[in-house]
């Protein structure tokens, strides 16, 4: 039986929230499987950018694809208001230190990834902005002094783990995001279960991770979408 999940995965990554509906139901549906989450770090550092017009015609085409495979969200407030904002900027650091601050703090990681996911595709906020994640982590029970103090806590280590997380991607062959794989076994191909959170659930409750099939393909490099 599958116990542990090792997810691979960036808050700004468009195939990670095709996929997010699957790591939600697994989570609420199999509550005794662990999954532990590793960000990647895709639009960090030297990698974060301005919004444009030339990065809009880049990943509409994603965006459209993958809302007609799975039936996600993709609000005007985000294709009309977000991706034709020159002041915003994409940036997978401070996103990620709030997913890690929320477990820190003995919420859900996955729950605040969910959350920041509707913010940038639903409502078109500015997820890279500290004061919007402060307004998601209130709405979800967090106090903010405190989870400000986390998210200052978490910068400290936040490097290294992006480091660790490219470092056990390629170890493991696993090409990009989002990557799911076994703890101590293989990759799952999340591919052919997207739209399908039933079927999904039902088939890692009858896998053995000894047996399982290696992953087919990635959706989104380290170095973006």
């Amino acid at each position: 039986m599958v116990k542990r999940l090792d997810y691979y995965f960036d808050p700004l990554c468009g195939w990670c929230y095709a996929a997010a509906p699957l790591l939600q139901a697994l989570a609420e549906q199999c509550p005794d499987i662990e999954i532990v989450l590793h960000a990647g770090g895709m639009m960090s550092g030297e990698r974060r950018q301005p919004v444009t017009a030339a990065l809009r015609d880049y990943v509409m085409p994603h965006d459209q694809r993958i809302a007609a495979l799975t039936g996600q969200v993709f609000a005007p407030a985000y294709f009309d208001g977000l991706l034709r904002n020159p002041q915003a900027v994409f940036d997978s650091t401070p996103p990620t230190l709030a997913i890690f601050s929320a477990a820190a703090l003995g919420g859900s990681g996955l729950q605040m990834l969910k959350k920041i996911q509707q913010a940038h595709y639903q409502q078109g906020r500015q997820i890279a902005d500290p004061a919007v994640l402060l307004d998601l982590a209130a709405e979800l029970g967090f106090t903010r002094a405190a989870f400000e103090q986390a998210m200052q806590h978490e910068a400290t280590t936040i490097a290294a783990h992006f480091a660790q997380t490219q470092q056990e991607m390629a170890q493991h062959g696993l090409r990009g995001f989002p990557s799911l794989r076994i703890a101590g076994g293989a990759a799952i191909d999340l591919g052919p279960f997207l739209g399908q959170t039933d079927a999904f659930v039902a088939w890692i409750r009858q896998q053995n991770p000894a047996t399982l099939p290696t992953d087919g393909g990635a959706f989104c490099s380290p170095q973006g979408c």
